[in-house]
């Protein structure tokens, strides 16, 4: 990060998490609703997994990486 800038991280974070939060929701439905869509390995519920992932490192680093965050020097 040069000057005052936001790190480019933050906004990988905000995308990340977003993401995350859409795949995992889609996953949720998927599994409430039974539809199977016709994929190998349906049970291991991918979108599930892969959501809560992108969702859990998004938030490490939307707060890792907070431009708000005060840094002691």
């Amino acid at each position: 990060m040069h000057g005052s800038g936001i790190s480019i991280w933050f906004f990988n974070g905000v995308l990340l998490f977003i993401y995350g939060a859409l795949i995992l929701g889609y996953g949720l439905v998927e599994l409430s609703t039974g539809v199977n869509p016709g994929v190998q390995l349906y049970e291991l519920h991918a979108p599930v997994w892969w959501g809560a992932f992108l969702l859990i490192v998004g938030a490490f680093y939307l707060v890792k990486f907070n431009p708000k965050k005060k840094k002691a020097e």
